[in-house]
């Protein structure tokens, strides 16, 4: 059975906790994830379930973006978790789709990750998209995506992440 992917609830909080705590080794996402909740930054949290058991879970939570002076309504992607005795089984790939979807329905532009080169270009994340964002991170691993076609298209933007991710 697949599995189903859905809103993640307030109930789900602990078991979200644990599934990050499983998929990272440590606390940092966890940390991350009750920081933007708590400061009301989160846009959409889904989480994957299968025969009653919550398997993976992403979030995407508002980051203050600009390009070339003009706001950018963009969402950052982190974290994203699978259980280890579910990973490789295309649950992330689902949770990613599902939450790009219920991205474009809050309204948003555009989605910034820092993730896996290998992983997230599959989804039309772009290294070269996010080239001109002033931010944290930079390299092959800090991509973006356009939700809105030309919504990242400029010459000098920045991204600022909101002290929730403790950088």
């Amino acid at each position: 059975m697949a599995g189903a992917i859905r809103a993640a609830k307030p109930a789900d909080a602990e078991v979200i906790a644990a599934l990050n705590r499983a998929a990272f080794g440590g606390e940092d996402e966890v940390g991350v994830v009750e920081r933007l909740r708590r400061d009301g930054l989160v846009a959409v949290e889904l989480v994957a379930e299968r025969d009653g058991t919550l398997i993976g879970h992403i979030l995407l939570s508002w980051l203050p973006t600009m390009m070339d002076g003009r706001a950018v309504k963009a969402l950052a992607l982190a974290p994203m978790a699978v259980l280890p005795g579910y990973q490789k089984q295309g649950i992330g790939g689902r949770l990613i789709a599902a939450a790009l979807d219920e991205a474009k329905a809050a309204g948003a532009e555009a989605v910034i990750v820092l993730g896996h080169p290998d992983y997230y270009p599959r989804f039309g994340f772009s290294a070269a998209l996010a080239r001109n964002l002033a931010s944290p991170f930079s390299g092959e691993v800090f991509m973006a995506l356009e939700l809105v076609p030309g919504a990242l298209a400029g010459e000098r933007g920045s991204v600022s992440y909101p002290a929730a991710f403790g950088l």
